[in-house]
């Protein structure tokens, strides 16, 4: 990963973001010798939100189990044809 300080990215934001077309390798960006942010590009940055999307759900489903809120197949086939009806 690439490391650059706030000065850098104050002063040359826009090297750094054609860098990051080129590599879309984060870049960790440090406040007095400190992580203060990352720089990423946008299609990184958008799977990475689709894939927090799916993790967010599949933990949904597996606390529902946890739970007990769930269907039988028979009972989940009824729920659909109330809706698709």
């Amino acid at each position: 990963m690439k490391t650059e300080l706030v000065t850098t990215l104050k002063r040359q934001a826009t090297r750094l973001i054609a860098e990051l077309k080129e590599d879309p390798t984060p870049v960790l960006i440090t406040e007095h010798g400190r992580p203060a942010a990352y720089l990423v590009n946008v299609a990184s940055y958008e799977e990475q939100q689709a894939r927090m999307q799916i993790l967010e759900g599949i933990a949904r489903g597996e606390r529902a189990f946890q739970q007990g809120r769930t269907l039988s197949h028979e009972q989940a086939t009824k729920r659909m044809k109330r809706w698709l009806a």
